[in-house]
């Protein structure tokens, strides 16, 4: 059924597929989802094998408004509400203690379960007429560059999705801050647009950041090795880009470089959430482009590039790995 416009018929229809237990990718904020039914274990096993996603790594919930959280977590602390409240819709994720109700194939065979609200007009259509909750993460192979437009997502998975949703490019570009609630203090699991101070206004307490090797839950985005195209890749100073070799490509600030000299090179906008915005349409250009290796300008190192320095890190280490190498 290949990319279908967001037409009210066409929401109906994708509700019915995912009712049947088929794959359905939709738009939202952050990035494109491939969703199934939550509640349906043969429909979330579908999502593994088309993304050749390892069993044990966890799903996020979507749903259609803050009032179902009561239904897919219990042990709710406060400050989940009050979380939800402030930034549902919107790309938070919170990490609580499951209902026994939730399929393990979600959790991951984890007591917690993460869930969210998106903040895009198509996935809250399609939750709302679906009317329970979708599991849905990044609609594209394991650990290679996160879609954020429709194209992207044929691209990545053609055929193995029974509908992909057209909602535009998607507004935040990178993935929602993840924030686990399950345990004695709140935890920052994955950096993202809603920063710390953003969080700790709501809460009153500033979230600790994971620490490596610190025992928490499984979440998605979590791995060293993630979000990376298949041409290897580095980060790199203004200087070392300027002697750089032409069979390179370039990602580097507006103006900062040579326009015509190399296989590719895009200038990235200077503020966080624009970069951001741009950063996995531009991975995926550079990615295509031949070059023997990609070079990415190094960033600011103040907080509201966090999230931005942590999808990059994880595509470093990743890029120019084939799929089936670990």
């Amino acid at each position: 059924m290949s990319i279908q416009p967001a037409t009210a018929e066409n929401l109906l229809l994708a509700a019915n597929l995912l009712r049947a237990g088929e794959l359905v990718a939709l738009p939202t904020e952050t990035v494109y989802g491939l969703g199934a039914d939550a509640r349906n274990p043969a429909a979330i096993l579908k999502i593994f094998a088309a993304k050749d996603r390892p069993a044990d790594h966890p799903l996020i919930v979507h749903l259609a408004d803050r009032e179902q959280i009561t239904a897919w977590a219990c042990d709710i602390p406060r400050e989940a509400f009050a979380l939800a409240q402030a930034f549902w819709p919107g790309p938070l994720t919170l990490i609580l203690k499951k209902c026994p109700t939730v399929p393990d194939e979600v959790t991951g065979g984890q007591d917690t379960v993460g869930l969210r609200v998106p903040d895009h007009p198509v996935a809250l259509a399609l939750l709302q007429a679906f009317g329970g909750g979708v599991a849905a993460p990044s609609a594209n192979r394991f650990g290679r560059i996160s879609p954020t437009t429709a194209q992207h997502v044929y691209d990545e998975l053609g055929e193995a999705v029974a509908m992909i949703l057209d909602g535009g490019a998607c507004d935040v570009g990178i993935e929602s801050t993840i924030l686990d609630l399950s345990r004695a203090e709140p935890v920052l699991l994955r950096p993202g647009m809603i920063g710390i101070d953003a969080i700790a206004a709501v809460i009153g307490t500033r979230p600790r950041q994971r620490h490596q090797g610190e025992h928490a839950p499984r979440v998605s985005g979590a791995l060293s090795a993630h979000y990376a195209p298949r041409t290897p890749m580095r980060m790199a100073s203004r200087a070392e880009i300027a002697s750089a070799a032409v069979d390179c490509a370039v990602l580097s600030h507006a103006g900062e470089h040579s326009p015509g000299r190399f296989a590719m090179s895009i200038d990235a906008p200077f503020d966080a959430h624009g970069y951001a915005h741009d950063l996995y349409a531009n991975l995926r250009a550079l990615d295509a482009s031949g070059a023997r290796e990609i070079l990415v300008e190094h960033l600011p190192g103040d907080d509201a590039w966090a999230a931005v320095h942590d999808r990059l890190g994880r595509a470093v280490v990743g890029s120019g790995l084939e799929d089936d190498e670990p």
